[in-house]
């Protein structure tokens, strides 16, 4: 059996050591990054998951009292600065309470537009790949 302390090596593994309420709310998380980059590769970075696609896409991480979504982009938080205003966002990165988690409509296009970044950079920067 594995110590509670080893470094998870999937995001399952990660979710496994998460409390219940927190993993509930990181569960709704990664389904919606899921249906908006099923593209993506989900691998674990920095010990959280993180979802890579032509480089960085989105990060998630639980902590003792709140959840992270971590969307790597200071311009796509700002197109969606309106709807993020019930949230805590703090540089790259919006915190909310587990018992209310993001809007799966809200990551989805969040997701979306960091695919479009990427995207768009993976052309600028001729030569790289995934």
């Amino acid at each position: 059996m594995a110590s509670l302390n080893a470094k998870p090596g999937t995001v399952d593994e990660y979710l496994a050591k998460v409390p219940e309420k927190t993993r509930a709310a990181l569960e709704k998380l990664r389904l919606a990054i899921r249906a908006a980059a099923p593209q993506a590769e989900e691998i674990i970075s920095y010990q959280i998951p993180t979802y890579k696609y032509f480089g960085p896409l989105v990060h998630f991480v639980a902590r003792k009292d709140y959840c992270s979504f971590i969307v790597t982009s200071r311009p796509v938080l700002e197109t969606f600065k309106s709807e993020l205003k019930p949230s805590d966002v703090s540089g790259t990165t919006i915190h909310f309470p587990p018992e209310n988690p993001l809007p799966a409509a809200l990551v989805r296009k969040i997701v979306k537009a960091r695919i479009a970044e990427n995207e768009k950079n993976k052309t600028s920067k001729k030569g790289k790949t995934k």
